[in-house]
């Protein structure tokens, strides 16, 4: 158990890496109503949490881990708008580079937890 969750904090920190330097390259001339970086690091941070708890629940609980991650993705999104409230949902319209730089690290990190986690619960399955 612990195993896999360092190397899942490792691969977040490499995906972390790579996406957040692309992503601020790519916008470093425009100007962006919040920080790319809170935004990323928020994602980071809640990936890791997530799959923490899916890995805890799974090892007690391995019936109710599916559970386990969809509370924790609702509480993971009711966070990022309560968080990021003031500075991404007050302005009524976001650039195009905003929005993208607001829905990769999104989609990316959630597609990564996905990944991980349907292969945790199929492992927890077969056993």
């Amino acid at each position: 158990m612990i195993k896999r969750i360092l190397l899942f904090a490792v691969v977040l920190v490499l995906l972390f890496l790579l996406s957040y330097f692309t992503n601020s390259y790519l916008v470093k001339e425009l100007t962006i109503s919040f920080s790319l970086l809170q935004v990323y690091l928020f994602h980071v941070i809640a990936a890791f949490v997530v799959y923490a708890i899916v890995e805890f629940v799974a090892s007690i609980l391995p019936n109710q881990a599916g559970y386990a991650y969809l509370a924790s993705i609702f509480i993971k999104i009711g966070l990022f708008v309560l968080i990021f409230n003031g500075s991404v949902f007050a302005k009524e319209n976001l650039s195009r580079p905003e929005r993208v730089s607001l829905v990769v690290p999104l989609f990316l990190f959630l597609i990564t937890e996905a990944i991980t986690i349907s292969k945790l619960l199929n492992k927890k399955q077969f056993n």
